[in-house]
């Protein structure tokens, strides 16, 4: 019965379903839990180990072909019954009666009910590969952790090897999935998958930003000069000379709007900037809905004075009224102002005038905008009425747009 569940496991990886260690465990404890009854052991597995109804089908598929009906036709070989040692003509017969005994109910079906006798901390035990009476919580864990890929002496070893792979590829599908996936149709779960491939994609970008960096720090080879110097060694380019550097690292200002469905956004907009903050000589982030307030990003989180009303009508005319009023920070050739939001100012003043006269000061001013490029300017939405005033703006429905959009930026 373990191997069989291994193997069922092992066979929803290959199709795509994320199965960690841990939930392998907690399926083995509830076949001990619950017994081989099929409906019940389905249900049990299916609470275990499947974390997306869409997976159910697959899920069911797999289950039947694994745990089929005992006298369905193509069913998945047959028991093998343990033999008494040594027995003469006794190869077919269980052990414990001798050479011409019948086994019991309990005999001819100990291979399948030997889970549901075992104690947690044995079916822990057989999982990881340590002998009943020898199970080390530690061991375990180290080999949970191999059974992830970062070893091979995990849970036959063999068989990891072989399905890494498989489960690296239903990875990539499933981060595909959800970088293709537009903001409105995001369930619950998918926000939260969201965060954590964001803190993926934020080390991704931040490395990006050092290498383009690193690069910039002598500046681009001027081959002008640097054929002239060669004129004194025979025309060979002996020592490359250089352009000189760019300005140095420019400031950030961002500007995010949190109310209704936006907000998801800006906290995944924050959580790929924050941890390339470093490279920036300072970085100020403001949120607003009818109005402006300084936030930060810490761990994880979006944090401002409680005083903003998320639940208020839009106004980004008045927040610019506000900016420039001098609750923002000045503006220089050296910063990047970052506007995340749709635009939609519930028929109120747009002020665009404030916004151009915030890009004459602002080195770049970059536009956000999470829906989609069908729906600018339709209903309350004056897109086209700030895009005058900005270098440029991006459309990021979508995961992956968000991240394209800030690996043009920066």
């Amino acid at each position: 019965m373990r191997r069989r569940l291994q193997e069922f496991v092992g066979a929803l990886r290959g199709g795509g379903v994320s199965v960690s260690v841990a939930e392998s465990l907690d399926a083995m404890r509830a076949v001990g839990v619950v017994g081989v009854e099929r409906p019940r052991l389905r249900e049990a597995l299916a609470a275990c180990l499947v974390k997306d109804e869409r997976d159910r089908t697959l899920f069911d598929a797999l289950f039947d072909e694994y745990f089929p009906l005992a006298d369905a036709p193509g069913a998945r070989g047959g028991r093998r019954r343990r033999t008494a040692p040594g027995g003469a003509g006794g190869g077919d017969r269980p052990a414990g009666r001798g050479a011409g005994g019948e086994a019991s109910a309990a005999s001819r079906h100990a291979d399948v009910e030997a889970p549901s006798r075992l104690p947690p901390t044995s079916i822990a035990a057989s999982l990881s590969g340590e002998p009943p009476g020898e199970f080390d919580p530690a061991k375990t864990r180290r080999a949970a952790a191999s059974r992830l890929g970062n070893r091979r002496d995990g849970i036959e070893p063999a068989r990891a090897a072989q399905d890494r792979p498989a489960l690296r590829a239903g990875r990539r599908d499933v981060r595909r999935e959800l970088l293709e996936r537009p903001f409105r149709d995001y369930s619950p779960l998918d926000v939260e998958e969201a965060h954590a491939l964001v803190a993926v994609l934020a080390r991704e970008l931040r490395g990006r930003i050092a290498r383009r960096l690193r690069r910039a720090r002598r500046g681009r080879v001027d081959i002008r000069r640097t054929l002239r110097r060669a004129t004194a060694t025979g025309g060979v380019a002996v020592r490359l000379e250089y352009r000189g550097p760019r300005p140095g690292r420019p400031n950030l200002v961002a500007l995010c709007d949190v109310s209704g469905s936006v907000a998801t956004v800006t906290e995944l907009l924050l959580g790929l900037i924050a941890p390339a903050a470093e490279y920036f000589r300072s970085v100020a982030t403001f949120v607003y809905v009818d109005r402006l307030v300084p936030a930060t990003f810490e761990a994880g989180h979006l944090v401002h004075e409680p005083g903003l009303d998320r639940y208020a009508r839009s106004d980004f005319g008045r927040v610019l009224a506000e900016y420039c009023s001098g609750r923002g920070v000045p503006l220089d050739r050296n910063t990047v102002l970052l506007i995340l939001g749709d635009a939609r100012n519930n028929r109120r003043p747009p002020r665009a005038p404030l916004l151009e006269q915030l890009g004459a000061q602002a080195g770049s001013v970059v536009w956000l905008n999470p829906e989609p490029r069908s729906r600018w300017n339709t209903g309350d939405s004056v897109m086209a009425l700030y895009a005058r005033a900005c270098s440029a703006v991006l459309e990021c429905s979508s995961l992956g747009a968000l991240v394209a959009a800030l690996g043009r930026i920066f």
